[in-house]
């Protein structure tokens, strides 16, 4: 049981929500243990996991087992990639359902032709106006319970311009969806305009070496927005970290210094708790013999 303020309870308080990106059990227990209040699962990192780049290879059934995965692993919550919602409005229905079932907070859901690709690459395409809103009524229509956030995100920047980027934002919007991502602004001044002209809480996607400014996050609240996911950083954390390690073993054959011994990494998922447990169950057998 989730005992940690809702994602709907902290978008309504004021300051910026932010949401570090993870794509494992691992990832999503640090971000909890490091102080932050949600956890965005990352398609690109979600793929690469796999094995593959963030071209829509994964399936429906994929994604959402891995936000399974994730939601159990921690107490705050979970906003997760639904990419283009796997197909017309009913696979969009259906696509709601099983985030939801499986504890996820939000899920945003995309404007791009299937397979889709990241949002901060050349050679995506976008649906028409009308599909896309009628995807995202579908969505809104298909949750079951109040507190699942329902996010729209339009690639319509790359494609065409800012204006009808702003545009989908707004009817998604209109349409209920409950926060608008205008992905790959590509100057500070459209990363400012957006939150004017949107008539709703925006998110803004901080993806380092993409088409999107970096930015301090303080600055980005001011704006305007009330979510920043940041998808790549644990995952190039991560990588960076096992490069140099492995450089090392590779280099002297000698294993790197390991500070945190065997019994503390299982510490922080849980040890103590199941042992405890553990415990409870073997005294209750010796008092009932």
């Amino acid at each position: 049981m989730k005992t940690n303020p809702t994602l709907r309870q902290q978008l309504a308080a004021p300051g910026l929500v932010i949401a570090p990106g993870a794509y494992d059990g691992i990832g999503a227990r640090q971000i909890e243990q490091a102080g932050f209040g949600a956890v965005y699962m990352t398609g690109a990192g979600t793929s690469a996991a796999r094995g593959y780049p963030d071209f829509g290879l994964l399936t429906m059934s994929e994604m959402v087992e891995n936000a399974a995965v994730m939601a159990r692993s921690i107490n705050i919550p979970l906003i997760a990639d639904a990419d283009t919602g796997y197909g017309n409005e009913l696979n969009v229905t259906r696509t709601v359902r099983e985030y939801e079932s499986r504890g996820v907070a939000a899920i945003h859901i995309e404007d791009q032709v299937s397979p889709k690709r990241c949002g901060h690459l050349d050679g995506k395409q976008v649906i028409s106006r009308e599909e896309f809103v009628s995807k995202i009524r579908a969505a809104v229509e298909a949750r079951r319970t109040p507190d699942f956030v329902i996010i729209a995100r339009t690639d319509a920047r790359a494609m065409m311009d800012l204006d009808e980027a702003i545009w989908r934002a707004n009817a998604a919007l209109q349409a209920g969806a409950d926060i608008a991502f205008v992905e790959a602004t590509q100057s500070l001044e459209e990363m400012a305009e957006v939150p004017r002209r949107v008539q709703g809480p925006c998110l803004l996607n901080v993806v380092p070496g993409g088409r999107t400014p970096n930015i301090d996050l303080r600055e980005a609240g001011a704006m305007g927005y009330k979510l920043a996911i940041l998808p790549g950083l644990v995952l190039v954390a991560a990588m960076e970290a096992a490069d140099a390690a492995l450089a090392q073993l590779k280099a002297t054959q000698m294993p790197p210094t390991i500070t945190r011994g065997v019994a503390e990494t299982f510490r922080r998922f849980g040890a103590d708790e199941w042992d405890a447990l553990r415990t409870r169950f073997n005294a209750g057998e010796t008092m009932g013999r």
